[in-house]
């Protein structure tokens, strides 16, 4: 029986081996992605789980990790010095981040908590893209609960303490701000450059660190309107917001255009389950469909993965709980979303093709098109290998082949939805312009055209 026991046990060993983070992510060598820790490609497939290390117990975190894993994604989004009254409200074991805030004595109980779901998440295969704070403690603008208590002093030190207790993780990637824009007036991209400057004192030469920073909706851009330059910005991220109706697509190409060369990433689009525009009464919840085609436009533009979010769960939702902006119902309930399930389809379908020479291609779609939702979006590799053409509502378009390596090509339909293939049966396509029409076509009649 000990026999029996201890085979068991070590099996059971090896099968969580397997999944567990091994090291860090990086950028790979064309700064347009990121790389795993051994060259190989990492697809950014976030989910938003702001509230996890102050809303969950430890029962409750692996819960959740144990879904998302089981859903294909690979990073989670969480704050340590949380949103909802995070200074101020216990963690779910009754404790509070700081013993003090003048000066900042750290409560070492709470901070043994966030240690272990990032711990948690590593041995699962997940990596925690990690908020310091979230920004109202810097400035709580016209919301947030506060209290502002950051300043450059005091960033650099805090900065400084959370980078050298988390050094050593193989699964963190840094991401200052929280929903805040700095100010114009104010010394806030300087408060932010401190907190950087302190975690990257903190960091070790074999365990390499990756930055960014999370803002407010912002246009052209995000992160890359005030620290583009910076040599602590890794890559860029930016908030593309709750309504369903954006171009989005046009942020990421904006960064993409940028020197130097930095990987993006849309770090919070409209959310599943989320009121359009915070408009429940008028402008209903967002449906999958247009959070799907967010997500394969901005990947098509040039993205380095994408995030994912539902309104329930960033919050971490229960029904003893006050509601933000009319949630639906409890996070638990809302992890198995339609949206939640579908993700893992543009990942693998990203990850199906050579990877690192991939650019998106504007001219492929050559008919005249408006940004709408009918948009149609290209992307292929430089060597012409493959192409990829995504059709948001099934829109009939003129296509130009003529960048594809060989004469013949073979295509086939890929079922966003689904991760279902089936063979291109129209027309013959040729290397040149091709009248393209989709299978179906409507709202929600999304379709990728694989061409090789």
């Amino acid at each position: 029986m000990k026999k029996l026991v201890f085979i068991f046990f070590f099996l059971g060993s090896l099968v969580t081996g397997f999944a567990q983070v091994n090291g860090p992510i990086k950028l790979s060598e064309n700064k347009r992605f990121l790389a795993q820790y051994d060259g190989s490609p990492f697809f950014w497939m976030a989910d938003t789980a702001w509230e996890l290390f102050h809303r969950t117990d430890r029962a409750e975190a692996e819960y959740y990790l144990d879904t998302r894993v089981s859903q294909g994604f690979n990073v989670v989004q969480a704050v340590a010095l949380a949103e909802l009254d995070g200074l101020n409200s216990p963690n779910s074991y009754g404790e509070m981040p700081f013993s003090s805030i003048t000066p900042l004595a750290f409560n070492e109980k709470y901070w043994e908590h966030v240690d272990y779901i990032i711990d948690l998440a590593a041995q699962k295969g997940i990596h925690i893209a990690l908020l310091p704070t979230w920004g109202d403690k810097l400035y709580k603008d016209s919301w947030g609960m506060g209290p502002e208590i950051f300043n450059e002093e005091n960033a650099y030190t805090y900065g400084k303490w959370i980078g050298a207790r988390y050094a050593g993780k193989k699964n963190l990637i840094w991401v200052l701000g929280g929903d805040r824009n700095p100010r114009k007036d104010a010394d806030d991209v300087e408060v932010w450059n401190q907190m950087a400057k302190g975690i990257q004192s903190s960091a070790k030469t074999d365990n390499p660190i990756l930055m960014t920073f999370h803002p407010q909706p912002n246009r052209p851009a995000g992160s890359s309107t005030w620290f583009h330059q910076e040599d602590w910005l890794d890559f860029n991220m930016q908030q593309t917001g709750h309504c369903p109706n954006q171009p989005t697509y046009r942020i990421i190409s904006h960064d993409y255009g940028l020197n130097p060369t930095k990987p993006t990433i849309d770090g919070e689009p409209l959310y599943e389950e989320h009121p359009n525009c915070f408009n429940a009464k008028e402008l209903g919840y967002s449906n999958p469909d247009d959070i799907r085609r967010i997500m394969y436009w901005n990947v098509f533009a040039g993205g380095a993965g994408q995030t994912y979010g539902c309104h329930a769960v960033w919050q971490m939702f229960t029904l003893d709980r006050q509601p933000i902006n009319a949630t639906l119902r409890p996070w638990k309930v809302s992890l198995d979303l339609p949206m939640a399930n579908q993700v893992k389809h543009l990942k693998n379908l990203m990850l199906s093709k050579p990877y690192f020479t991939r650019i998106p291609d504007d001219d492929m779609v050559i008919s005249k098109q408006e940004d709408d939702e009918h948009f149609v979006i290209a992307t292929r590799d430089t060597e012409g290998s493959y192409a990829m053409v995504y059709f948001p509502t099934g829109k009939s378009v003129e296509v130009d082949f003529s960048k594809m390596k060989n004469r013949t090509l073979k295509a086939n339909w890929y079922d966003p939805r689904t991760g279902v293939s089936f063979p291109y049966s129209g027309t013959e396509l040729v290397k040149g312009k091709n009248n393209i029409t989709p299978p179906s076509s409507g709202k929600g009649q999304d379709w990728v055209l694989v061409v090789e």
